[in-house]
């Protein structure tokens, strides 16, 4: 009788361990919609009404995944589109269950050839923006999410950060200006029919997607698309691309000779291949991390708006945000420590010295900042930029304000020092 008291507390004691043991264990997940519209809808580069489509060059996706390890959970979701501001992402937020809203990042990719998502007013207050069809992708937001979340599975984690090699992007205002770092996470199933495969693999990388452009008549998730294609045919898993400190103006680079530019469809793979083997190459160098640790954090920072422009445009889109009280506009900056990365958040289009000056003061080397995120304020720069050059002068007009990127900078300066830095860093 003794003996079998023993071995029954024995087999409670293992069961309880194993159970403990699963609840902190890191998973991961990944699931994906089209967000093409059908019929075709006119595509937007910018302010202003958008222009009509006549063809389609790839298809436009919501791409999610969801990491969670013991009571964290964490969604990051990328759109392909211009950007995706809160008002939306919000209505999507109150669709997903079993994330806290603050936990779920929904950023865009930026490319110029997708339908309006601002509702963008022209001078007598007009848009030429579908409402329908933004519903349509607050619902296949919300539900790629919470397939993602079904899908969670034990899993693995390599992150990485280097110089991505090859003719990708550029500075337009001055050539070497620019980040040509790319951050990878990717995560990979640790059992099941799967194993060893990558559930995901996220590409981090500061680039215009606009070698097709919002003028000719094509709907397109621009250089994006031949990126997911290719990364999924050479190791499988779900690709998702979330872009960096790209403002000022930070674009693919089609240069041809005599001044010109490629503006096709092959020139989108050219670049989105280039940089997918890039990706490969620089996460196939990373160490695998069996237990990575996993940490988020949210707050709101705010935001004067003193543009003009950002006022009209503000106060006369007919999707209505409930964070502007007055001239001051509120949105949520994310910090997530994952594994040896750490992950920043910025709701708009900084430009690279501020990339650069962040990146510097995070904890990490592997330090990723994922622009047009949770919010897209258009330009983010700091006030000794701000209207100082001609350059500036289309930057200046479409940044909420002089003050932005200073704002920026302590808010995260005060985000990061606030947030424990993971012992996985050391």
């Amino acid at each position: 009788m003794k003996y079998f008291f023993i071995k029954t507390n024995l087999l409670i004691c293992l069961l309880f361990l194993s159970t403990l043991s699963n609840a902190q264990t890191f998973k991961a997940g990944a699931a994906l919609r089209i967000i093409t519209p059908n019929p075709l809808l006119p595509v937007s580069g910018g302010v202003g009404i958008p222009n009509p489509s006549k063809e389609k060059q790839g298809d436009l996706y919501a791409r999610a995944v969801v990491i969670e390890k013991g009571k964290t959970r964490i969604a990051i979701v990328s759109v392909d589109n211009l950007g995706w501001t809160s008002i939306l992402g919000d209505r999507s937020r109150k669709l997903i269950k079993g994330i806290p809203a603050e936990n779920i990042l929904i950023g865009a990719t930026h490319t110029h050839s997708a339908p309006d998502a601002y509702a963008f007013p022209d001078e007598k207050g007009n848009t030429g923006a579908d409402f329908k069809y933004l519903d349509l992708c607050v619902q296949q937001i919300a539900d790629a999410v919470n397939e993602a979340i079904s899908k969670l599975e034990p899993a693995t984690l390599k992150t990485n950060v280097e110089e991505a090699i090859g003719k990708i992007a550029y500075n337009y205002y001055a050539d070497q200006l620019y980040d040509p770092r790319c951050g990878v996470i990717q995560a990979i199933a640790s059992s099941g029919a799967n194993i060893d495969k990558p559930i995901f693999t996220l590409v981090n990388y500061a680039v215009h997607p606009e070698v097709i452009g919002s003028g000719r008549g094509i709907l397109s998730p621009d250089l994006c698309g031949p990126l997911y294609s290719r990364i999924e045919q050479k190791v499988g898993g779900m690709a998702i691309f979330m872009n960096g400190a790209q403002g000022g103006m930070v674009t693919a680079d089609n240069r041809v000779k005599n001044g010109e530019e490629a503006n096709d469809w092959n020139e989108c793979k050219r670049i989105g291949e280039l940089l997918a083997d890039e990706a490969l190459r620089i996460i196939n160098k990373a160490k695998v991390q069996v237990d990575p640790s996993l940490f988020c954090t949210a707050k709101t920072i705010q935001f004067p708006i003193t543009s003009p422009l950002m006022k009209y445009i503000l106060e006369n889109s007919k999707l209505k945000s409930d964070k502007v009280v007055g001239n001051i506009i509120s949105s949520q900056q994310n910090l997530i420590n994952i594994g040896t990365a750490q992950i920043i958040t910025i709701p708009g289009e900084a430009l690279p010295n501020i990339g650069y000056y962040l990146k510097r003061k995070m904890h990490t080397k592997q330090a990723f900042l994922f622009g047009l995120t949770n919010d897209a304020f258009g330009y983010m720069l700091t006030k000794e930029d701000f209207q100082s050059f001609k350059r500036y002068d289309y930057v200046s007009r479409t940044s909420l304000g002089e003050m932005t990127g200073d704002i920026l900078v302590n808010e995260t300066l005060k985000l990061v020092a606030e947030s424990p830095a993971s012992t996985d860093f050391k």
